[in-house]
């Protein structure tokens, strides 16, 4: 499977890629905008994503919707420093399967990356 990281700051960026399980995600693609992360994400195809959701030029609830009017099935996990109830309820009514709170541990986003790779198996 192929995850997609989006993320405006390099630190989580590479963070979620140190945190990625061998043997589960075969590719990692990585974007530091919503409009980057939508045109990986049309070219590439990946299975999962984790998206961040306060980004320049397209904020993530945006690439969110965008990305799941061209691939539906997606798993998409929201990674955000923004603890608020209501946005967390519009991630997951796009079709976000997950949200995890910054700062996070090694082990949260260990965890959080292995659900999402079970999520994108299920669907595939």
């Amino acid at each position: 499977m192929r995850l997609l990281i989006v993320d405006d700051s390099l630190v989580v960026r590479n963070a979620i890629q140190r945190s990625v399980g061998a043997g589960k995600i075969s590719q990692v693609f990585r974007a530091e905008d919503g409009e980057e992360a939508v045109s990986i994400f049309t070219r590439e195809r990946p299975e999962m994503v984790t998206m961040d959701l306060t980004l320049p030029r397209l904020d993530g609830l945006g690439a969110i919707r965008l990305i799941r009017s061209i691939a539906p099935d997606t798993s998409i996990l929201v990674i955000s420093a923004l603890n608020s109830h209501k946005t967390a309820m519009e991630a997951i009514a796009l079709g976000a399967c997950g949200f995890l709170t910054k700062p996070f541990t090694p082990r949260e986003i260990s965890e959080a990356l292995d659900q999402l790779a079970e999520h994108a198996a299920s669907r595939s």
